[in-house]
């Protein structure tokens, strides 16, 4: 039996293509932190278009990549690489036997999945003894920019309650370690990625684009569920649009991260 949807953005192409712009802004060091040796057997759970199991694939000599995801026309158009293998299947089941994988992540997935510590509790039992287990997740609530843009940060409000109304959580980041605890690890470290931008360094407007694509993939969601006005959300992407242009401008996040071994 399928299981309700708490994804809060949609899959057209231009979601797809802020998506193919995050990867592009936060891949390396996302690659760099999970240091994969090489000819690991690794698993990514929710791999979308790829973008990130390709990456990891290229990252040491003979890395094989299992790219786990939900959506059959995700699978259909993912990125090719002799490394990666893409299989259809649900997160909180997965289909694989005990202690396959030398490496299994999850990235931007677990505030969308009804049950992350189901999730992460399958993950652990698909590693080998000692194998890691890696997640990388939203606080969307430690978002700051600069100068201040008072209507985006109303809608971005309205868009962290939208997406609990939906059943996901856009600040899961912030409980990682309770939910690899409940998972069954005991050897948790978290650490975070910084994404700091500002105008005139390179992923700058690139950064402050993805953002207003977050509202703009969530806007008939937010319409339909009167948390914003219409005008309210174009007066939102004004202001992200004029804070690209702003030689003053600056953004500051983290995401959050842990590593466990088994």
């Amino acid at each position: 039996m399928s299981r309700p949807s708490t994804y809060i953005h949609g899959t057209e192409p231009s979601e797809q293509e802020r998506l193919a712009g995050l990867n592009r802004l936060s891949n390396r060091a996302f690659v760099e932190f999970l240091r994969v040796p090489s000819g690991s057997q690794v698993l990514e759970v929710g791999s979308g278009l790829g973008l990130l199991a390709v990456d990891v694939a290229s990252a040491a000599v003979g890395v094989q990549v299992v790219g786990l995801e939900q959506a059959a026309t995700q699978i259909a158009a993912a990125a090719p690489h002799p490394g990666v293998r893409y299989v259809q299947g649900d997160a909180h089941r997965l289909e694989f036997g005990d202690g396959t994988f030398d490496l299994a992540y999850a990235r931007y997935l677990l505030e969308h999945v009804t049950d992350p510590a189901t999730v992460l509790r399958e993950m652990k039992r698909v590693v080998r003894q000692d194998g890691r287990v890696v997640a990388c997740e939203n606080d969307i609530s430690l978002l700051r920019v600069d100068p201040p843009c008072a209507a985006f940060d109303s809608v971005w409000k309205a868009f962290q309650e939208h997406q609990q109304r939906l059943g996901g959580d856009s600040r899961i980041g912030r409980r990682l370690y309770r939910l690899f605890r409940d998972a069954g690890f005991s050897r948790i470290e978290l650490s975070v990625q910084p994404e700091v931008h500002w105008h005139g360094s390179a992923g700058f407007a690139g950064w402050i684009q993805n953002l207003a694509g977050n509202i703009e993939s969530a806007r008939h969601g937010l319409l339909d569920s009167r948390l914003c006005t219409q005008r309210q959300i174009d007066d939102s992407l004004a202001e992200l649009a004029s804070l690209v242009q702003n030689s003053d401008a600056s953004s500051c996040f983290v995401w959050n991260r842990a590593v466990a071994s088994r």
